[in-house]
């Protein structure tokens, strides 16, 4: 029986749980969302609709609400992995509005790694304790067909033990179409030579009209569920994206939450869900947002960030997890708090980042592990190193939070 199929019977400790969120000043409809949820309702996504459209002593219960199921799905631990982004090519002509990263092949700072420079760069992240690569790149028209497997193979050949997770469903969909090879085939030739997992990125906001809207819909909500569920259906598990805080809205936030939980519920291949917030700073679909007669908010206020972390976690409540917050797009100290708020996750050290950096995120490129370790401890949580995966690989002390974070506990501003 799956935890959303009945109303859990309540024991005193989630009596107390209960008693722990101070209801008054909140909203009746809130109040029994909240009420429902700590009871193993499963969250509706007009409620969760609902949720996303609160504000003041609201957003103060629903932050807590998800600090509670968070505690009691995970514990009062936080993770983090050693990780190396490792973006292959920044050629690409399928021409996203809202990425600042792609260039044409022509371009004086357009880069293709060859296989070499990969594998070395495997290797230098192996070398400094990472157990993951992350490879992504953009849809360069000149790719050979067999250039996503060389990729792997190179860098099994260098460091086999590393984990590569790998391959956006634009990459598969891309790759696929190039060598006349279906989603199925295509995927389980990569398994075949190396690859460990797949990002679930290029989800953006699987609503029909606002993707047509970002990418010309080159790749369709449907294309993506499909591409993922395949994967899943072949045993590779997934995170799960979604990026918000441009044309968006609270009923697409909802919609894009409630789909993913549905795929999960059919496979259980999603390892993590990651908010992330659009960066406008030097993104077309910002800066030519009047050329393109668009209604684009400059990424999401403080307030939608923290009830994306925090609903989110309250709709996935029993089918995921592990909630990402992201440094790269929110800045360390403000990460932090999203783990009082409902994630478990920092995501990983990175080394090299350059998509969010190319559309002007100005949080760097790499958190040392021990600068993890700090941030998590702040949070007045324990923090462990784990794999891909979520398995622990090592565990740090429980430090007691600085006086410097502020708590979550409360509306942002």
């Amino acid at each position: 029986m799956s935890l959303q199929s009945n109303l859990r019977t309540l024991d005193v400790s989630q009596h107390a749980e209960q008693n722990l969120i101070d209801f008054s000043g909140v909203s009746s409809a809130v109040t029994t969302i909240l009420q429902r949820a700590l009871a193993g309702f499963e969250i509706t996504e007009h409620e969760g609709t609902q949720l996303f459209q609160s504000i003041g002593k609201d957003i103060n219960a629903i932050v807590k609400c998800a600090d509670i199921i968070r505690q009691r799905s995970v514990g009062d631990q936080a993770s983090f992995v050693i990780t190396r982004n490792i973006n292959f090519t920044n050629i690409c002509y399928m021409g996203c509005k809202f990425c600042g990263f792609s260039k044409g092949k022509n371009d004086a700072d357009a880069e293709l790694l060859s296989m070499q420079e990969m594998a070395q760069r495997a290797q230098e992240a192996w070398d400094r304790g990472a157990t993951e690569v992350c490879i992504q790149g953009g849809l360069h028209p000149d790719l050979p067909a067999d250039h996503y497997r060389k990729i792997l193979v190179s860098i099994k050949q260098q460091v086999p033990q590393m984990h590569i997770h790998a391959f956006s469903p634009f990459e598969i969909f891309f790759g696929a179409k190039n060598s006349n090879m279906s989603y199925k085939e295509f995927i389980a030739d990569l398994m075949a030579h190396g690859l460990d997992s797949m990002p679930g990125t290029a989800a953006e906001i699987l609503d029909v009209e606002i993707r047509k809207q970002l990418t010309r819909d080159k790749l369709t909500t449907e294309q993506w569920v499909e591409i993922i569920s395949t994967a899943h259906e072949l045993g590779l598990p997934t995170t799960a994206t979604i990026m918000y805080g441009h044309i968006d809205a609270p009923h697409h936030w909802a919609a894009h939450i409630a789909l993913i939980r549905e795929m999960q519920k059919k496979h259980r291949g999603f390892t993590e869900f990651v908010p992330l917030g659009f960066v406008h700073y030097e993104s077309p679909l910002y800066t030519d947002r009047k050329k393109l007669k668009l209604n684009v908010r400059p990424g999401p206020t403080a307030n939608e960030n923290i009830l994306m972390h925090a609903v989110s976690r309250i709709m996935l409540n029993g089918w995921i997890d592990n909630i990402q917050a992201s440094w790269v797009k929110l800045g360390p100290a403000y990460a932090i708090q999203m783990l009082r708020a409902g994630a478990n996750d920092l995501g990983g050290t990175l080394m090299d980042e350059s998509i969010t950096r190319s559309s002007g995120g100005v949080h760097g490129e790499e958190i040392l592990p021990e600068d993890m370790v700090k941030m998590i401890q702040d949070s007045g949580l324990a923090p462990f190193r784990r794999n891909t995966l979520y398995n622990t690989l090592e565990n740090f002390d429980h430090a007691a939070p600085s006086q410097r974070i502020a708590s979550c506990g409360g509306a942002l501003a």
